[in-house]
C-alpha cells in the first residue's frame, strides 16, 4: 500500500503540472472505486483551475478555486499516471489539462475519490479523528506522552493508530522505531521521556529520507511519472528477517506479527 512518503511523492509530483491549471476535461470509466465517484465530480471539476495540492495523512489533495478539494486515496495500488503513452484498462479518472493528461490508475479499486467543500474538510469524518501530521510541528515528545499515557498496547500498534499520528504505516513505524531503539512490543504507556525524545526525530528523519528517495518500490507502486523509488534499498529493519543488524552490535533482525501485520525489530538494540 502507498504510504505517507508516496503520497508526498504523488502529491508533489503532480504539483509541478497542476498547480494554477484549468482542468478542460473529466471522464470517469466506470462508476466507483472502493465506492462511488462524487455524482457531481465531472460537473465541478470540468472549467474549475486547480489553486494548489496538499496531502492529510495518506490523502491527497487537489484543491479548486470553486471552493472545493477532490480527495484522492490510493488505496492497495493506486498510482497517478502523467502523460501515459497508452490507456490502461485500470485508469478509472480521467483529467486533463491544455496541456497533459492525468489517469488515476487503480487496479484492485481500493482508492477512494471524493469531493468536499474547502470549509468543510476539518469536519470530514476521515479527517475529524486524525491526530497530528508526523511532519508537521504538533508531533512533539509532549505529543505522544500525553497521547500514550496508560496504554497498555505495544507502542508498534500505538504509532498506527491514526488517533495518535497522522499517516504512519507499517514500514516506516518499524524503521523509526529501530532508529530509536524502541522495541516494538513495548507497552506505549511504559515508553520512557528520553525515548520519545529520540523517537520524534526518527519518524521525521526516516518519512522526509524516504520522501527524497521517491517512495519505497513495494509491489505495483511508482511516481506519477512512472519512475521509481528506491527508499527500499535503505531499509534498516523491514524484511531483513535473519539478517544482521546494521548497528553491527551482532544483532540478527527478527519478524514478529503484531495485529495481524508483521514486525521487524533487533532485540538486542531495541529495548
Amino acid at each position: 500500500m502507498p504510504e505517507l512518503p508516496e503520497v508526498e511523492t504523488t502529491v508533489r509530483g503532480l504539483a509541478r503540472f497542476l498547480d494554477g491549471e484549468r482542468i478542460t476535461r473529466v471522464q470517469l470509466n466506470r462508476p466507483d472505486l472502493r465506492r462511488p465517484f462524487p455524482p457531481d465530480l465531472v460537473q465541478v471539476m470540468t472549467g474549475a483551475r486547480v489553486t494548489h495540492l496538499s496531502r492529510r495523512a495518506k490523502y491527497g489533495l487537489m484543491h479548486l478555486d470553486r471552493g472545493s478539494a477532490m480527495i484522492f486515496h490510493l488505496g492497495m495500488s493506486g498510482r497517478w499516471r502523467i502523460d501515459p503513452e497508452k490507456p490502461d484498462t485500470h485508469d478509472h479518472l480521467l483529467l486533463e489539462t491544455e496541456g497533459h493528461r492525468f489517469a488515476l490508475c487503480d487496479p484492485r479499486r481500493f482508492g477512494s475519490v471524493d469531493l468536499i467543500a474547502e470549509g468543510d474538510l476539518d469536519a470530514w469524518p476521515q479527517f475529524a479523528a486524525l491526530g497530528p501530521e508526523p511532519l508537521g510541528p504538533n508531533l512533539t515528545p509532549e505529543h505522544l506522552k500525553a497521547a500514550l499515557k496508560g496504554k497498555v498496547q505495544s507502542i508498534k500498534l500505538c504509532l498506527l493508530d491514526q488517533r495518535v499520528v497522522a499517516g504512519l504505516g507499517n514500514i516506516y513505524v518499524c524503521e523509526a522505531l529501530w532508529r530509536a531503539g524502541i522495541h516494538p512490543r513495548k507497552a506505549g504507556g511504559k515508553v520512557t521521556k528520553p525515548q520519545l525524545a529520540r523517537l520524534v526525530p526518527a519518524i521525521k528523519d526516516v518519512l522526509e529520507t524516504s520522501i527524497r528517495d521517491g517512495g519505497s518500490s513495494l509491489r505495483d507502486y511508482a511516481q506519477p511519472d512512472g519512475e521509481l523509488g528506491y527508499f527500499a534499498t535503505r531499509f534498516d529493519v523491514y524484511g531483513r528477517t535473519g539478517e544482521p543488524c546494521r548497528r553491527e552490535d551482532g544483532g540478527t533482525i527478527r519478524r514478529i506479527a503484531q495485529g495481524g501485520r508483521s514486525t521487524w525489530y533487533c532485540a538486542k538494540c531495541q529495548r
